[in-house]
Order: C-alpha cells, then structure tokens, then sequence
C-alpha cells in the first residue's frame, strides 16, 4: 500500500478511499492487498472461520470473557460479581445497559456459554476456548452465574 501512495486521507486513499467531502467509503481494490499480504506471511484461512456468523463472532470475542471472569470471581479475587460487571463496564468499555458481562452473560445461561466454549475448546485445539471449572460446575446444576 505504501509503494502504491495509499496513505489514507492526505492522498485520498488507503484502507478506505475518501470522496470530496472526506467521507470514507470501503476500498473494493483493497482485497488485493490483503491477498498480497497472506501470501507473503504464509497464512491460510481456515475454511471453519469463513462461514462463522456475527453472531458466532460476537460469542468467540466475549465468552472467553465470561470465562476468565468466572475464574476470576471463583478464585476470590472479585468478591461479588456485581464488582465484575462495574468493572466490565467501567474499566472495559462494556456497554452498560447490558448490565456488565456476568449480567450480561446469564441472559444466555451458563449452560450455553459452556457449551459453546467446550465446542471451539474441541474444534481449535487448544487451552483458551476451554471452561474453568466454576463455569462447568454452574453449568451441570443449570445455576446462573452471578449467584454464589
């Protein structure tokens, strides 16, 4: 992009390309780059990512979380976990009329949210995705999160 002059607003185009009013508009030609850009670092896309939906988006970004405030709250280090959802919308941006991420979280049901995370902890190999124990204890007994 750089050898192509592409420097974004100064040149009216780069990521996106700007009209006379300095309105960013997508780029169709930008694919090129990004194909570029993979070919050179060597990176595939796995064919499971391509057809995930926002909603499977959303999940993937937010319930590891979920996760990691279940941890944090059965470790004791969040004593309530209404401290988790002050901090989530204060400390992270949360958006606060969803009532902070463990509110939040049991609008789904700590069965779902385990389940899910057990299925992408199956399917990408690896520690991240995988529950701690307090979520798939609350799980097994179909108990909401924010309760002791």
């Amino acid at each position: 992009m750089q050898e192509d002059k592409r420097a974004g607003e100064t040149t009216r185009k780069g990521f996106y390309v700007y009209d006379d009013r300095r309105k960013a508009n997508p780029d169709p030609e930008l694919t090129k780059y990004i194909e570029k850009a993979r070919n050179i670092s060597g990176v595939t896309i796995d064919p499971k990512l391509t057809k995930l939906s926002d909603k499977d988006i959303l999940e993937m970004v937010f319930f590891p979380v979920v996760n990691e405030a279940c941890r944090v709250y059965a470790e004791g280090i969040a004593v309530k976990a209404s401290d988790l959802d002050i901090a989530s919308v204060m400390g992270m941006g949360f958006p606060p009329y969803r009532g902070g991420i463990m509110f939040w979280a049991d609008s789904f049901g700590s069965k779902y949210i385990c389940s899910r995370l057990d299925e992408w902890s199956k399917m990408y190999d690896g520690g991240f995705f995988k529950p701690c124990s307090y979520l798939v204890e609350r799980a097994a007994k179909g108990a909401p999160l924010v309760s002791g």
